[in-house]
């Protein structure tokens, strides 16, 4: 049952609630009408920017047949099933290790490393309770709104050398990438990141939220195709950030993500708010506001 609240927050209008929740997290005024920082500037692309074509490539699912029908399918990790209900999964005709999650938001991801030995009750409470919920709200992040809750099964990727899903994620600007975050154990609470220009130099840009590598990681080997790739799936678009696996030396596709931190990205350093601000140019966007 949908509370009080959150029937409440749902008739508040986009603008309103960008501008009350920004003031609540930062404490500041939001800048809509000349907006200058990376989080201003993707409040601003929430609201105007709402290309149909986006939907589609944030659903877990869709996102991955858009991509590799530009890429190939070989970048893609392959997927074991999608269901509308969880009750239609068959966990007897699963592999022993395998990722689930629901295809319309970026918070249900549950990595299953022994089928014998998880709370499968817990999962049904996750994911059952995520699929009654448009991701949409939390934040307005547009791209999510008209996205279909399903669930999608994917193979189990586990890399011999740094056993995690490392992170490779462009930030890319109108087909170019400016710069990158490499982050480990996404899905735990020690979560490590490190920022590095297009050509792998370490930058100072930090994140309150996040811990710093004690040993920096390695260029990854598919690093110029990861760039590479990254321009082709973002041209066109102001700002989309694009996610990479590298697994046992391979590459795979990981996520298209439009805001990331939904807009409210905890920089230690002011400055790189607006050093990535510059990197976004509003007059040639396309206005698709409604």
């Amino acid at each position: 049952m949908i509370s009080i609240k959150e029937k409440i927050k749902k008739l508040i209008p986009d603008k309103i609630f960008l501008k009350i929740l920004y003031r609540k997290i930062f404490n500041e005024k939001l800048n809509l009408k000349n907006p200058q920082t990376f989080n201003e500037k993707l409040q601003w692309l929430k609201l105007y920017n709402r290309n149909p074509e986006y939907t589609k490539m944030v659903d877990k699912y869709e996102a991955k047949n858009y991509v590799a029908s530009v890429i190939g399918k070989e970048y893609i990790i392959p997927t074991i099933g999608l269901y509308d209900k969880f009750d239609d999964i068959d966990f007897d005709k699963l592999p022993n290790q395998f990722v689930i999650k629901c295809t319309h938001d970026c918070a249900s991801t549950i990595i299953v490393k022994d089928k014998n030995n998880f709370d499968i009750n817990e999962v049904r409470k996750k994911i059952n309770t995520n699929l009654k919920k448009n991701f949409f709200y939390n934040g307005r992040e547009w791209v999510y709104k008209n996205v279909k809750p399903r669930i999608i099964i994917e193979k189990y990727m586990e890399d011999k050398q740094n056993k995690s899903m490392r992170d490779y994620k462009f930030f890319c600007f109108n087909g170019m990438v400016e710069l990158l975050y490499i982050s480990d154990d996404s899905h735990t609470n020690y979560q490590k990141i490190a920022f590095f220009d297009k050509n792998f130099n370490k930058l100072d840009c930090k994140r309150k939220d996040y811990n710093d590598f004690k040993q920096l990681p390695n260029k990854p080997k598919n690093f110029e195709k990861m760039k590479t790739f990254s321009s082709i799936l973002s041209r066109n678009i102001p700002h989309v950030r694009v996610d990479w696996y590298e697994i046992n030396g391979k590459l795979y596709f990981g996520e298209l993500t439009f805001y990331t931190c939904s807009g409210f990205i905890p920089f230690e350093d002011k400055e790189w708010d607006k050093k990535l601000g510059d990197l976004i140019s509003l007059d040639k966007v396309d206005m698709h506001e409604k």
